[in-house]
C-alpha cells in the first residue's frame, strides 16, 4: 500500500473550486472575445534555452529544468509571455498583426507555497502584439476592469506605472547600470516596507543616503496629492526618457476619463516596478481593496523588445495575466466565492425500478432544452436522495413514482425555496423551471 499524497505546493481541486474556476474562466473568455481576442495554446514543456535567462533572477532559481527520455535539455514553462514570444515568432506567418491572443492554462514555480501561492497554478494572459500604440497599452486597462467586473467584482485598483519613468530617473541618478537590482528590490515596497526597502538599496545595492532619499521621495508620490500633476511636470525636466514616461500616462488617463470605467478602480503608482526585465513601458498591478496583503491578482505591463531572443524583428507587445487560483484563494477568504458540487440544475429521484424508463426520457428531453439535468443512479428511498440533492446543490427535484404515472404528472421541488408543485405536461415543466433560472 502506498500513501495517497501530492506534492508539496501542489494540490487537487474539489469540485466546488473547481466548478467556480471554470463559471470565472467562461465569464472571463466574453470579456476577452468581446474585445476580439483569439484563443492560443502552448506546450507546457519548452527547451530549456527558450526559458533559462527569462524572467527574474527569483523565478529562475524557481525554474523546474530536467532532461527528458531523448536526453533533451527542457524545463516546465514558468510563465506564458516567454513561450508567446516563442511562439509569435514560429508562426509570424499564419498570424496577422497586430495580434490579440488569450491563453489559460498552468505554469509551474519550484517557489515556497503559501496561501494563495502554488507551485502548479493557472494563468489567464492577454496580449496585443506587434503594435507600440497607446491605445494598446489604454485596452489592456480595459480588459483587466472588464474581467474582474464580469466576476462580479467592485472594489479593486489597478496601479498603473510606467518603466520609461523609473528608467529615467536612475539615469538622472547614474545608477542606471544597477536599475535592475533597483526595481526588484522597489518592487517589494508593499511587502517589506520603506525601511527595508531603503536597507537593501544601501547594503546590496550600494547607493547613497541621497540617492535612496531621491528614489523613496519619488515612489512615495500619489496621485490623490493635491499637487500631484505640478510635480510630474518638474520631474519631466530630469531627461527626455522620464519626460516621454510621464506623457504616456498623462495621456492614458485622457482617454480612460471618457470611458465607463470607475475612476476609483485605477490609479498612478510610481512605486509599481514589476521585477521582470522584459518590460519596457507601461506596468500594471490590480489588488483587490478588502484584502491587499494577498498581493496582486492582475498583473503585466509593455514587453517591445520580448522577441529579440528568438529574431532581429522587432514585434512590440503589450499584456497582463489574471491569476485566477489567487483569486479564487483571495475570494475563499473574503467568503465571497459562491457555488455549488454540481453543474446540474435538476435531480430527478429513482425512488421505483419500474419507472426507470420514465425518467431516463424525461432527463433525455430535458437535456434538449438545455437544461443540465442528473439522475439518481439507485433505487433509494426519497430521504437519502434528497439530502444528496442538498448536499450537491441541485436547484430543483423530480420526483416520478406509481402515482406520478398514473396521474400523468411530474412533481417538481424547488430546493432553494421550498416549494412543490405539479406539472402536467413536459412543456409546462420546463416553463417551470425556466421561470426560477
Amino acid at each position: 500500500m502506498r500513501d495517497a499524497r501530492t506534492l508539496r505546493g501542489f494540490r487537487d481541486i474539489l469540485p466546488l473550486t473547481a466548478i467556480t474556476k471554470e463559471s470565472m474562466l467562461d465569464k472571463i473568455k466574453e470579456v476577452f472575445r468581446a474585445f476580439g481576442f483569439v484563443p492560443i495554446e502552448t506546450p507546457h514543456l519548452e527547451y530549456a534555452e527558450v526559458l533559462v535567462g527569462k524572467g527574474s533572477e527569483e523565478i529562475q532559481k524557481e525554474l523546474y529544468k530536467f532532461k527528458d527520455q531523448g536526453g533533451r535539455d527542457v524545463a516546465l514553462r514558468f510563465d506564458q509571455t516567454v513561450p508567446l514570444a516563442r511562439f509569435v515568432v514560429q508562426n509570424k506567418h499564419k498570424l496577422s498583426f497586430p495580434f490579440k491572443r488569450y491563453v489559460i492554462g498552468n505554469v509551474f514555480r519550484g517557489e515556497r507555497s503559501q496561501a494563495g501561492r502554488y507551485r502548479e497554478f493557472t494563468q489567464c494572459d492577454f496580449d496585443f502584439i506587434g503594435t507600440k500604440s497607446i491605445f494598446a497599452d489604454m485596452e489592456i486597462i480595459q480588459l483587466i476592469n472588464g474581467s474582474l467586473t464580469a466576476l462580479g467584482i467592485e472594489n479593486f485598483t489597478i496601479s498603473i506605472n510606467n518603466r520609461k519613468i523609473l528608467n529615467g530617473l536612475t539615469s538622472y541618478l547614474a545608477i542606471k547600470d544597477k536599475i535592475e537590482d533597483i526595481l526588484r528590490i522597489i518592487d517589494k515596497i508593499e511587502k517589506i516596507g520603506e525601511d527595508s526597502v531603503r536597507k537593501e538599496l544601501l547594503e546590496i545595492v550600494k547607493l547613497s543616503a541621497n540617492q535612496i532619499d531621491e528614489i523613496i521621495k519619488f515612489i512615495s508620490i500619489r496621485q490623490n496629492d493635491d499637487n500631484f500633476f505640478e510635480i510630474t511636470q518638474n520631474y519631466k525636466t530630469y531627461n527626455e526618457l522620464m519626460k516621454e514616461g510621464i506623457e504616456e500616462l498623462e495621456d492614458i488617463f485622457e482617454i480612460l476619463k471618457t470611458l465607463d470605467i470607475n475612476p476609483q478602480n485605477y490609479k498612478i503608482d510610481f512605486s509599481i516596478a514589476r521585477g521582470l526585465g522584459y518590460y519596457t513601458g507601461i506596468v500594471y498591478e490590480t489588488t483587490l481593496d478588502d484584502l491587499p496583503s494577498m498581493g496582486s491578482v492582475c498583473s503585466g505591463g509593455r514587453y517591445d523588445k520580448l522577441t529579440q531572443s528568438f529574431s532581429k524583428d522587432d514585434l512590440a507587445g503589450v499584456g497582463a495575466s489574471i491569476g485566477i487560483d489567487r483569486l479564487i484563494a483571495v475570494l475563499e477568504k473574503l467568503e465571497l466565492m459562491k457555488g455549488k458540487n454540481t453543474t446540474a440544475k435538476v435531480l430527478i429521484l429513482n425512488i421505483d425500478s419500474n419507472y426507470t424508463q420514465n425518467i431516463y426520457k424525461l432527463a433525455e428531453n430535458l437535456r434538449k432544452q438545455q437544461i443540465q439535468t442528473e439522475v439518481y443512479p439507485d433505487t433509494l428511498n426519497m430521504k437519502k436522495q434528497f439530502k444528496y440533492a442538498n448536499s450537491k446543490g441541485h436547484n430543483f427535484v423530480i420526483i416520478i413514482g406509481e402515482n406520478e404515472v398514473k396521474n400523468n404528472t411530474i412533481v417538481l421541488k424547488n430546493m432553494v425555496t421550498g416549494e412543490q408543485t405539479k406539472a402536467k405536461n413536459l412543456e409546462e415543466l420546463i416553463k417551470m423551471i425556466n421561470l426560477y433560472l
